[in-house]
């Protein structure tokens, strides 16, 4: 398996930015919550549920990006069907799962503080199309272990 060592350095690449982007957006969340919190105060109490959530998601995007870049990693010295591999999708697989899991805890905590408040929920679809897309990705990381599987168990 012969892969150009360019496109698994574009890759890496990619994942060193979404790694600071998940860094900057963990670094950013207390500023954010806190004026929020000062400006309704009466409701600051539902910003515990949304920073669960938020660093949540961060820590198992962090896991999930720093196990595919060991993947990629593995697949440049070209061990992409290897145990070591094997381990770093199944991780990957089990972040996208607890992804999904907070993204659920997100949609009862917002129709929750809409029913409080008497607002409205809008995030709500969007949480639906993370939960769709994660759940994709998780098909995707299935698919790709059956090969590596195959290969080991033979």
């Amino acid at each position: 398996m012969n892969v150009k060592r360019g496109s698994t350095t574009f890759l890496k690449i990619i994942i060193f930015l979404a790694g600071i982007a998940v860094l900057a957006l963990c670094i950013s969340l207390p500023g954010i919550t806190i004026k929020d919190a000062r400006v309704h105060p009466d409701t600051a109490y539902f910003l515990i549920p949304f920073l669960v959530c938020a660093y949540g998601f961060c820590i198992a995007l962090s896991v999930a990006l720093y196990h595919a870049y060991k993947l990629l990693t593995c697949i440049e010295k070209n061990n992409a069907f290897s145990e070591l591999s094997l381990k770093s999708l199944q991780i990957i697989k089990k972040c996208t799962i607890a992804v999904i899991f907070l993204f659920l805890l997100a949609i009862v905590s917002l129709k929750i503080c809409a029913k409080v408040t008497g607002g409205d929920a809008a995030p709500v679809p969007l949480c639906l199309l993370g939960i769709l897309a994660t759940s994709m990705i998780t098909a995707i990381v299935d698919v790709l272990q059956k090969p590596i599987k195959n290969a080991l168990n033979i």
